[in-house]
């Protein structure tokens, strides 16, 4: 199992990577709420990376001035998974949590995954979106999809996570760094999940509240 006693040692700051892609309608709204953060004495840091949007989405980023705002812009689209390894390169804080920007997660979940590392009780935390706590699926075969793939990964790794491509993922950044990740689309989530499970942790699961949009409102998988 990966040890590392800086990672017990050190301040706790969070990074969130927000990767965005043609979000110009969200993007605002993730960014005022993120910032909005009660996570008293603790600093944070929010690292939005464009990933080449063709909408309004750089333009708006650019209005945005705030000092814990990190802004990067890829200057063509290369892929989910390859905006948030753009973040992760970039990111300066002791832990990392990846938050989309299309509003499908809900900001005020944020803390609730804090407070397990902040106690010690748990070194990854996973947001949890099928244990039905304010939970809207898009359609059944999202639902069964996740499902189906969790069940095997709990098969193959021996765990027994309930979300397997729940975005909301929050690890020690030295965990992180350990991992050899290439993923460059969608499947990153997959990847990192499995890296975890494969380095032997068990992530502590919180409930979280889910809204996943349809394809014909934007949905990008």
């Amino acid at each position: 199992m990966f040890t590392d006693s800086s990672s017990a040692s050190a301040p706790f700051r969070l990074s969130i990577i927000v990767p965005s892609y043609n979000e110009h309608f969200t993007i605002l709204r993730v960014l005022d709420a993120l910032l909005s953060l009660d996570i008293p004495g603790k600093e944070l840091e929010i690292i939005v990376v464009n990933d080449g949007s063709n909408d309004a989405t750089e333009a708006l980023l650019e209005s945005f001035d705030d000092s814990r705002l990190v802004k990067i812009h890829h200057p063509m689209n290369l892929g989910k998974g390859a905006a948030v390894r753009t973040g992760i390169a970039t990111a300066q804080g002791s832990h990392v949590l990846i938050f989309d920007a299309d509003l499908e997660y809900d900001v005020a979940d944020i803390p609730r995954l804090v407070t397990p590392i902040l106690s010690g009780r748990a070194e990854v935390v996973y947001g949890n979106r099928m244990s039905g706590f304010g939970t809207v699926h898009p359609s059944l075969w999202h639902a069964f999809g996740n499902k189906a793939m969790t069940y095997l990964a709990n098969i193959l790794f021996g765990s027994a996570i309930s979300d397997l491509h729940t975005c909301l993922k929050l690890l020690p950044m030295p965990l992180l760094n350990s991992f050899h990740l290439d993923e460059g689309g969608f499947g990153l989530d997959t990847e990192i999940s499995a890296e975890v499970l494969r380095a032997g942790f068990r992530p502590f699961e919180v409930p979280i509240s889910y809204v996943g949009r349809s394809k014909e409102e934007g949905k990008k998988i």
